[in-house]
């Protein structure tokens, strides 16, 4: 069991690598076509990386998992509140910076264990101490002095509350069915609402998609059809609140990348910031929890339950 939870970390840190340089792929993408458009395009080219997997990956002689309602419902509940999440993201960094976009987006952190007790979760000390840790850290990472809250930024805000419900939506459906099954069709889901949006909002030229091309290739096959699918695989064996705490760690990467390419600074007060998540992240992980008696009757639920 500590070797799958280390192998989840480890996947959920990739991950969360993956997603902040992504943060800038979104916003050079868009100097040539619509969010909606990005959106969708990089999510079927998402769903394009995963075929070989879907087809490839069932050992010689195996019966095919069957395609239940379950399947379909989790993978459309994740695939609705993914498109919901990424567009609000998508729009809102037409109007803020990728600094900022990270730090909001990753209010999640905090959103998580919130969510978690309105389902009857139970939520440890340690967990509370590493999000609130990490809420302070992405605060001294992305906020100035002068900061004030711009339309962009209501949006994020709005998209960490979506984020929030997919971080547990992932981990509910994750310990009960295929995991590249489930973020196929998401991503299926996701890209089909994304262009149906762009279709009916936005003017499509193919020299524009052209242009974009480089972007939407790095979101689509390194944030979506790696970064998503291990963030599924990962929470297969995750807390959710604390896959929340690391999955977080965007925000660094986002701040990093943001000053790497986009020439956003990063001041002495970032540095601090990203000390300050690393070790909110740490404390969630090894804050000694309780040790209760196993039930005869346990589900693979009480795996994405909350430790106290």
């Amino acid at each position: 069991m500590k070797r799958q939870a280390l192998r989840a970390d480890l996947l959920m840190l990739i991950t969360a690598m993956i997603w902040g340089s992504a943060f800038v792929a979104q916003r050079m993408g868009m100097d040539h076509i619509g969010p909606y458009l990005y959106s969708g395009l990089r999510f079927v080219l998402g769903s394009l990386v995963l075929l070989p997997l879907l087809l490839l990956r069932r050992p010689a002689g195996s019966a095919p998992q069957p395609l239940n309602r379950g399947l379909w419902l989790g993978g459309g509940l994740m695939g609705l509140a993914l498109a919901l999440g990424i567009n609000l993201q998508q729009v809102g960094l037409l109007f803020t910076s990728v600094t900022n976009s990270g730090f909001i987006t990753g209010l999640y952190v905090i959103i998580v264990p919130l969510l978690g007790l309105l389902l009857g979760q139970r939520t440890g000390l340690g967990t509370w101490l590493g999000a609130s840790l990490a809420v302070v850290g992405m605060f001294l990472l992305s906020v100035g002095e002068n900061f004030h809250v711009a339309s962009g930024d209501w949006l994020q805000l709005a998209g960490a509350f979506v984020w929030g419900a997919h971080v547990l939506l992932v981990s509910f459906f994750a310990s009960r069915y295929d995991p590249i099954r489930l973020s196929a069709i998401q991503f299926a889901v996701c890209a089909v609402i994304s262009l149906l949006l762009a279709v009916v909002f936005e003017d499509i030229q193919w020299a524009a998609i052209r242009e974009a091309a480089p972007a939407i290739i790095y979101g689509g096959l390194i944030s979506v059809g790696i970064g998503y699918t291990l963030q599924v695989i990962a929470q297969k064996d995750a807390i959710a609140s604390h896959a929340a705490i690391i999955l977080s760690l965007e925000a660094v990467f986002a701040a990093i990348a943001g000053a790497l390419f986009l020439s956003e600074s990063l001041q002495a007060r970032g540095y601090l910031g990203c000390t300050l998540m690393l070790i909110g992240m740490l404390v969630a992980q090894l804050w000694p929890r309780r040790v209760q008696a196993p039930e005869a009757d346990a589900t693979p639920a009480a795996r994405t339950t909350p430790g106290s």
